[in-house]
């Protein structure tokens, strides 16, 4: 009904919208706001949300037809829009901008400056008023080395609030100070205002300045070996040797003076995870990571915006860095930098890191975001709350009886429509089994709705053969790697298993082909629904309209990582395959073994390459000879 709709019938009247730059919402029809945006051409960015409902993007759509109003704010720059924005977002969470979802689980250091005597704590608690943090660091241990290697260094309060008092009430210094683990007024070392001025060097160091107090260490202790204070000396030897073991534990990646934030993202169509790697004094000094949950279609620069705006909105003057290293520039870059420099104080450039030491670390951060991405979806998929909810979601949307406790997702891949192989993966309660994953081979086939339609029939007829045969459909049953065992000539009765649920990769096509093959097979009973890849549309047979699930929704991320396997073991066989073919064709080249096969492959990197290869470039390799690259490159030109 929605595509059919030239657009919705709030828009706003030709010439009622300015084109001043300004901030817009999207009311409900209860006044809720659900999408906040900011734009330096109020009239030029709406237009794109009130343009045909068929030409928008699936999820943008659904968030038009769910408002029923639209309203806007003029404002004098673009920098206050940007300002404005981020309050809106804070201040009324809508549910279509981005949501973020801190890494709790990393402990941090914490200097508590409010305190009338600070004191260092390790802590995972960010809203202690007026303390100052550092990190996150991987490990509550990592956290703790460092404090026990800097209070040599700076000897500041490590007590707690308790023994404090105590300490001061009573005169006796407190149990830490006794055995030199606390430097506080408590330990009766020093006063307030000098355990004051030792917390400031504290801070100093852990912001970057190492290069100071080194350099300051290592004078006073030429000054006392000079003076032959020898005791003095090995005091500030000491000192040294922590302040060297704290630097080794966060390397230098960058140069001295490096003051940046560098970030790091991955996505996808639902979600992204970002690594905020924290640089100060050329030292990656802490790592935060986020997940973003997206319900609009945002991605690459407008992802960057809205993460630089959601990370430096609150933070403190001291927490921006002079330099922001992203992966790709936001269109408002120059407002940005304008807000983080008025925020800050000073200069505050954002750069995309293209070469050098700083595209290193943006690849290294960017490989910890991937790697952040996949753990996301995995704990999601195998918590078993988000299981419950996502098989109840699923069974909710698909109109199903029973929540689907048993799936099997099916992929076909191809090579220029050649090589034609399929696969089927097994979720069992939301998990996978890959002891009952199955490859397939197809012969002959005119396109892939033809492949799924063989494949589903020659899979379904297995739940009619008898559990004690293997009379079956030749299924090509392939060894994929360690974590996927070789099917063998043997008894398989969980094969016969009848599954709630058949997923298929594609849209309404591949979903019809599935269901000629159910219908033709007896087993109209399983119920079945497609994903496709570009919008995560989920199609049903015989509906005109597909069934968008919200992004947030568990049951979305199981069917995405159902289709997600099933992709990859489909070309991971397909790989395997290929790599078969060709050592099948170079073993028929009479005096080319084993060893000399695999050199010749190693060598060359893939099949085309070998194939386009010159009988010299073939000779060059050691073993083989003029004859012997001719009869190669002979055998492999006739094939």
């Amino acid at each position: 009904m929605a595509a059919r709709t030239p657009t919705v019938p709030y828009k706003p009247k030709q010439g009622e919208i300015p084109t001043n730059p300004g901030v817009y919402r999207f009311r409900d029809a209860d006044g809720r706001v659900l999408y906040v945006g900011k734009a330096k051409n109020l009239r030029s960015r709406l237009s794109n949300y009130f343009a045909p409902l068929h030409t928008l993007h699936e999820r943008t759509r659904r968030m038009v037809t769910t408002a029923s109003s639209v309203e806007w704010t003029v404002v004098s720059s673009d920098v206050d829009a940007l300002q404005l924005e981020y309050m809106w977002i804070q201040e009324f969470s809508p549910p279509f901008n981005v949501r973020y979802k801190d890494d709790k689980s990393y402990p941090f250091m914490a200097v508590t400056l409010a305190d009338e005597a600070p004191r260092v704590i390790v802590t995972r608690n960010r809203r202690i008023p007026g303390a100052k943090y550092f990190g996150p660091y991987p490990k509550v241990w990592a956290v703790h080395d460092t404090i026990d290697l800097l209070i040599k260094v700076f000897p500041i309060r490590t007590c707690s609030d308790a023994s404090y008092r105590k300490a001061m009430a009573t005169g006796r210094p407190c149990f830490p100070g006794q055995i030199g683990r606390c430097g506080g007024p408590c330990s009766g070392r020093v006063t307030i205002e000098e355990h004051r001025a030792i917390v400031d060097d504290f801070v100093a160091f852990m912001a970057g300045g190492d290069q100071r107090f080194t350099r300051e260490l290592t004078a006073r202790m030429r000054e006392a070996s000079a003076a032959m204070d020898y005791e003095s000396a090995a005091e500030y030897r000491d000192r040294l040797a922590a302040i060297d073991a704290v630097l080794n534990k966060s390397a230098l990646v960058l140069d001295a003076g490096t003051d940046a934030d560098l970030f790091g993202i991955a996505e996808d169509e639902l979600a992204a995870t970002v690594q905020h790697f924290v640089i100060r004094g050329g030292r990656v000094r802490g790592v935060r990571a986020t997940a973003i949950e997206k319900e609009i279609d945002i991605g690459g620069a407008d992802l960057v915006d809205q993460i630089l705006q959601r990370t430096y909105g609150g933070a403190a003057e001291t927490d921006i860095p002079r330099q922001v290293l992203v992966p790709a520039l936001p269109d408002d870059a120059a407002e940005l930098e304008e807000w983080l420099s008025s925020r800050r104080g000073t200069r505050v450039s954002i750069r995309v890191a293209q070469r050098g030491r700083k595209a290193e670390l943006l690849r290294t951060a960017t490989l910890n975001a991937e790697q952040a991405l996949i753990l996301h979806k995995t704990r999601r998929t195998s918590d078993y709350v988000a299981r419950t909810q996502a098989l109840t979601d699923l069974q909710e949307a698909l109109g199903l009886a029973e929540a689907p406790l048993r799936i099997e997702c099916f992929d076909v891949s191809h090579l220029g429509g050649t090589n034609v192989v399929a696969s089927m993966v097994v979720f069992e309660d939301g998990l996978p089994r890959k002891d009952q994953y199955r490859s397939f081979s197809v012969a002959e086939t005119t396109d892939d709705t033809d492949s799924l339609h063989q494949v589903l029939t020659r899979r379904l007829a297995y739940l009619d053969a008898p559990e004690e045969t293997d009379a079956a459909p030749a299924a090509a049953a392939t060894d994929d790697g360690a974590d996927e065992p070789v099917v063998a000539e043997r008894r398989r009765p969980r094969f016969a298993y009848r599954p709630q649920l058949l997923v298929v990769d594609g849209g309404r096509p591949q979903v019809e082909a599935a269901a000629r093959a159910l219908h033709e097979s007896g087993h109209d009973e399983i119920a079945l629904c497609g994903i496709a890849k570009r919008l995560e549309e989920v199609w049903l047979p015989g509906e005109e309209y597909p069934v968008i699930l919200p992004r947030t929704s568990e049951a979305l991320y199981l069917l995405q990582r159902l289709r997600d396997e099933a992709h990859r073991f489909a070309i991971r066989h397909q790989r395997r395959r290929r790599r078969r073919d060709i050592r099948s064709v170079l073993a028929e080249v009479p005096g080319l073994g084993e060893a000399r096969i695999k050199a010749l492959l190693r060598h060359f990197g893939s099949v085309t390459a070998l194939r386009g290869a010159a009988p010299d470039e073939i000779a060059e390799l050691p073993g083989i000879g003029p004859k012997l690259a001719a009869a190669v490159h002979a055998h492999l030109s006739d094939g």
